[in-house]
């Protein structure tokens, strides 16, 4: 499935990165999160709902994910 048009996108990246392309872009859009690999940035889009994605968060942050 190709990437969803996002024409308000901020894609964002970790600053971890230092100008690496092997990573995850995160943009938020209107209630979703999407992330996209930046190595393929017009390939598939994962979508979350904000709250869903806050949760997977604070899953990762705490060790329950």
């Amino acid at each position: 499935m190709p990437a969803p048009d996002f024409p308000t996108a901020r894609w964002r990246k970790a600053s971890y990165t230092e100008g690496n392309d092997n990573c995850v872009e995160v943009a938020r859009v209107t209630g979703v999160v999407a992330l996209r690999d930046s190595k393929n940035r017009t390939g598939p889009v994962l979508a979350f709902p904000a709250a869903s994605f806050a949760g997977l968060l604070d899953g990762l942050k705490t060790g329950r994910v």
